[in-house]
């Protein structure tokens, strides 16, 4: 790891500052679970709280006990009132049973055959899960199985750190950042967990100051009129309906005046 923090360092100053501000990384692959509990565990956690998600988690292997976790298959032998009642909503339970048809289907492999497989190729074959994009693999690539070279571009914090530590004045879009990225191969999990500290150090008033900041695209932040359509002020609002008002008056007087 030292190496590779040294390596990235050589490649782009703004990062070398960022790690001699953040020191060494701490990122390490964790092989506890196989990806079904892992992408079972990640669907879980969707649109909910850590501490929601862990009690729900909690029932559903409590379901299942003594195993720790659920196999595949006897996921697809539980009901659905079961999985309902510890928790899940009917879109989860959906994408769960999705899951382990495909883990037995062999569309998601195990993580020996995973290792066999190049980053594209795992992405392109588990997010055919139902529920499951593209940033869910990623992190199962890099915190599951420890590919080095993985930078989630939609990630929200990947994003941000970045902005900080660029000096940007909005948000990177996410092509623009992959981009910009590239330059960080084959150590793009590195920089993508350095851009992750930056706004911790943001946060701690430690982030070194952003050099110039790269022209690169950014997010827009302002939704603009419809092509054609002028925007209407409160102004004009009130105007139009005091024209509106004075035209109605005129057409009852012309009506009162024939009769």
């Amino acid at each position: 790891m030292r190496r590779r923090e040294r390596a990235l360092a050589a490649l782009d100053p703004v990062m070398a500052r960022l790690i001699e501000a953040a020191g060494p990384c701490t990122l390490a692959p964790s092989h506890e679970w196989q990806p079904f509990e892992a992408l079972a565990r990640a669907i879980a956690h969707q649109q909910l709280n850590g501490t929601a998600a862990a009690r729900i988690l909690e029932r559903f292997t409590a379901l299942f006990a003594p195993a720790s976790f659920p196999e595949p298959h006897a996921l697809a032998e539980s009901t659905d009132q079961q999985l309902r009642a510890v928790g899940f909503s009917y879109s989860k339970i959906a994408a769960l049973r999705d899951l382990a048809a495909k883990v037995h289907e062999g569309i998601v492999p195990a993580t020996t055959d995973m290792h066999a497989l190049d980053d594209a190729a795992i992405i392109e074959r588990v997010s055919q899960v139902r529920g499951i994009g593209r940033w869910t693999v990623e992190m199962l690539l890099m915190f599951q199985l420890g590919r080095p070279d993985v930078l989630p571009v939609d990630d929200f914090g990947v994003c941000n750190g970045f902005r900080l530590a660029y000096g940007l004045k909005g948000m990177p879009r996410p092509r623009a950042l992959a981009e910009f990225g590239a330059r960080w191969a084959p150590h793009r999990s590195l920089a993508a967990w350095y851009l992750w500290r930056a706004v911790d150090l943001a946060r701690e008033k430690k982030l070194p100051p952003a050099p110039r900041a790269p022209r690169i695209a950014l997010k827009q932040t302002r939704v603009r009129a419809a092509a054609g359509k002028p925007r209407k002020t409160g102004k004009s609002v009130k105007a139009g309906k005091r024209v509106a008002k004075r035209q109605a008056g005129g057409k009852r007087k012309r009506r009162a005046t024939r009769s």
